[in-house]
Order: C-alpha cells, then sequence, then structure tokens
C-alpha cells in the first residue's frame, strides 16, 4: 500500500477539488495514458488495485508508470463516538485527483493490449477516465 515514509504535520485538512490540472497532465513516459475526467480522492488500495489490472492483463509485458501517489491523509472516528473531543486519527491515504491528470501510463505493448489494460484498470478507480495515446495528443493538443 502506497504512503509517505514521513509527513511534516500528521493531520490535514479536507481542501477543495476545484480547477483542472495544470500539472501531471501530459505523457512524460509512455505511449498511452488513462486520463482522469471528474475530481476525485484516490486511495492506495485503488491505486494497487489499477496497477495489479494492467500489470497481470499485460503479463507483466512492456513497463507502467504510476503518475499519482497518495500523500493527503484521511482522518475518521471510530464508529460509536459522540460528537467533538477532537478530530481523528489518519486512516488511509489519498491522491487529490483534478480532471486531465494523466494516472497511469504504459508503454511496450500493443495499442490493443494497452488499451484493453487501461480499460481494466479503469474499473478499479472511483472517477470517470478516458484513455489517451501520445500520438493523438501530439497531433490534435492536448484538451
Amino acid at each position: 500500500m502506497l504512503m509517505p515514509k514521513r509527513v511534516k504535520r500528521r493531520k490535514q485538512f479536507r481542501g477543495r477539488m476545484t480547477g483542472k490540472a495544470t500539472r501531471g497532465n501530459k505523457l512524460a513516459y509512455g505511449e498511452y495514458g488513462l486520463v482522469a475526467t471528474e475530481p476525485c480522492w484516490m486511495t492506495s488500495n485503488q491505486i494497487e488495485a489499477a496497477r495489479i489490472a494492467i500489470t497481470r492483463y499485460t503479463k507483466r509485458g512492456g513497463q507502467v508508470w504510476i503518475d499519482i501517489f497518495p500523500h493527503k491523509p484521511v482522518s475518521k472516528k471510530p464508529i460509536g463516538t459522540r460528537m467533538g473531543k477532537g478530530k481523528g486519527n489518519p486512516e488511509f491515504w489519498v491522491a487529490v485527483i483534478k480532471p486531465g491528470r494523466v494516472l497511469f501510463e504504459i508503454a511496450g505493448v500493443p495499442e490493443s493490449a494497452a488499451r484493453e489494460a487501461m480499460r481494466l484498470a479503469s474499473y478499479k478507480l472511483t472517477c470517470k477516465t478516458k484513455i489517451v495515446a501520445k500520438q493523438d495528443l501530439e497531433e490534435g493538443g492536448n484538451e
């Protein structure tokens, strides 16, 4: 499960997910990518499940890049606890995803295999996604 080795502060505010992604919105490494089309929090378990789906389908061929990392702690209070008494303890970690953010990249496999692997990975994620190719982005420009 992905999480930071150490953090400056243990707890964070919830924050907002307005606007589009200005960083991480271009394919940097691979030929095909999975791009988010709506904002969401993606947990480390979801990221790992999508990674496993991609690598299993490609039979560990090609190369996969994970372009997101869960830096944000999410705290929860125990069930059956009354209101008040401070903020709960960090329970899990999430990556804040904005529309246009590249989530995964893949290279070294045929286009059909890459698209199918990305499709299977998208089922593991909570937000809507689209599959993009580097050649399409170079021709038409990024949206």
